[in-house]
């Protein structure tokens, strides 16, 4: 026990000696957190970032002035009017999300479209191919604006009644077949409505059309007391990624000291191959479990995350993820043929892991097929340990599984480890 203690306080005093490799491995996940939890809503007491759109209305109508001024009064949206080439150039740089183009003579087409078989009118939308998302989004608020513009002219706007009887004109010189007749009686008694309503309520009445059915209530849910915060998330995922780059070094350092003999010293001494491997897992273990720890208190004191889960749950993860982390750098240790192949290997692995695992961006963006794949990767499962025992507020019980499966990665790398040291 003396040699183990021995072995494992020199690797912590190696370990404290190297500022860059302590700092690196502090600063970074901090920097990085802060920036991706920026990006992911932050604590959630700034407003969600808008869609900035262009607007370019090339028509005088009262029903394209109208659809400009809702599009401009949506929360969800930033729109400036500019000119149709400028509103391009701005798009094509990436300036701006999309741009939308209503065009000339717009109102009196789209108004007559929807009684006649004219040709509808086309409103050009110009979007930048990196987001199709964005493209969805704005088509939708740009149907709900016509519909409930174009809509409300037509049934008691000042031009209602002219669109009603040109298409009543038009309908007079097609042939008298079943539905050319039900559709002029239709908009007969749209034409008296008309005459009611403008008898009634006079120009200051207020306008009627067609109008979403619905109106929502959104309200989010989280076990915990505490609102969604984007940089519980992006901390929990820098933190396992450098973690694991730690992880590199100790193994890298492994090799590096069986080059220089050091290695070969130590076995030389009365102390087991075993004793040797495990002084310096846990060694590796106890770092990063510190670093994580610091990294998770600047995160709740200087980012508002805070623990609403299980505090035993959520320390039980990062002590499961510690120990799978020293042995993965055992493993890189016992399969690397030399250091500088060893790293370049490590580096890559350890990418690929921190990528499927969620910690860049979470899990749910994955398509179906591959969150199910990524549940065979050990960190998929550290970075959904950690977002359960903070914003989710879920109990202990859903980090027992976590726990689990960390442990079993852990037992996996150290044997597999073992079994290669022991057979070198």
């Amino acid at each position: 026990m003396t040699a183990l203690w021995a072995l494992i306080r020199k690797d912590l005093i190696l370990y404290r000696s190297d500022r860059r490799a302590w700092m690196m491995n502090l600063l970074m996940p901090v920097v990085l957190g802060a920036f991706f939890g920026y990006l992911f809503g932050g604590s959630g007491a700034a407003d969600t970032a808008k869609v900035n759109i262009a607007l370019t209305v090339q028509d005088d109508s009262a029903i394209s002035k109208n659809i400009a001024a809702g599009l401009k009064s949506d929360k969800t949206l930033q729109v400036d009017e500019m000119p149709q080439e400028q509103a391009q150039e701005l798009v094509k740089k990436g300036k701006l999300n999309a741009a939308i183009v209503i065009p000339p003579g717009f109102g009196d087409a789209a108004g007559s479209a929807m009684f006649g078989p004219q040709a509808k009118p086309e409103i050009k939308i110009y979007y930048d191919p990196s987001q199709n998302m964005v493209l969805a989004m704005v088509k939708g608020l740009l149907t709900q604006q016509v519909m409930q513009t174009v809509s409300s002219e037509v049934f008691s706007g000042k031009g209602g009644e002219k669109m009603i009887d040109q298409s009543l004109a038009k309908l007079e010189k097609l042939p008298d077949e079943p539905g050319n007749a039900d559709l002029r009686r239709f908009l007969q008694s749209v034409r008296q409505f008309q005459g009611k309503y403008v008898a009634d309520a006079g120009d200051a009445g207020t306008k009627v059309g067609i109008s979403l059915p619905f109106t929502t209530s959104e309200e989010a849910l989280t076990s915990g007391p505490s609102r969604y915060n984007g940089y519980a998330h992006s901390f929990g995922g820098m933190s396992v990624q450098f973690i694991l780059f730690m992880a590199i070094d100790a193994g890298i350092g492994i090799l590096l000291a069986q080059r220089l003999g050091v290695w070969n010293r130590f076995l030389a001494a009365p102390i087991t191959i075993s004793t040797v491997i495990t002084a310096r897992a846990l060694s590796c273990a106890i770092i990063a479990f510190c670093l994580q720890c610091f990294i998770f208190a600047v995160a709740v004191f200087a980012f508002q995350v805070h623990i609403d889960g299980s505090l035993p749950g959520f320390f039980g993860i990062l002590i499961c993820f510690a120990l799978m982390t020293s042995a993965f750098g055992l493993l890189i240790a016992a399969f690397g043929k030399t250091p500088e192949a060893a790293r370049g290997l490590a580096v890559f692995a350890t990418l690929m892991m921190v990528m499927l695992g969620g910690a860049w961006v979470p899990a749910f963006l994955f398509p179906q097929w591959l969150q199910s794949l990524t549940l065979i990767v050990p960190t998929r499962w550290a970075v959904d340990g950690l977002d359960a025992m903070t914003w989710r507020g879920l109990p202990f019980s859903a980090a027992v599984p976590p726990m689990g499966v960390l442990l079993g990665f852990t037992v996996l790398f150290g044997a597999l480890a073992l079994w290669r040291f022991r057979r070198n």
